[in-house]
């Protein structure tokens, strides 16, 4: 399980699926939620604006496992 840092309070699901590395756009990012394989917490999500707090676990296929941590900021 790879660690994600943020800075601020939360970030948002497609925000971090481009900080993961696992998109390149929101585009790409909307179209993989839509498959409905994303899993956070260990329970699928296809909301993009899903907020994610430190702690979280998202698991996203052929991509990886990560958990949300807080940064420096």
């Amino acid at each position: 399980m790879k660690n994600i840092q943020i800075s601020s309070e939360y970030i948002k699901l497609d925000q971090f699926l481009k900080l993961a590395d696992c998109v390149s756009t929101g585009g790409m990012a909307k179209a993989l939620l839509q498959e409905g394989t994303i899993k956070v917490n260990r329970e699928t999500e296809d909301r993009r604006g899903r907020k994610l707090y430190p702690g979280d676990v998202i698991e996203v296929p052929d991509c990886g496992a990560f958990q949300v941590v807080r940064g420096e900021e």
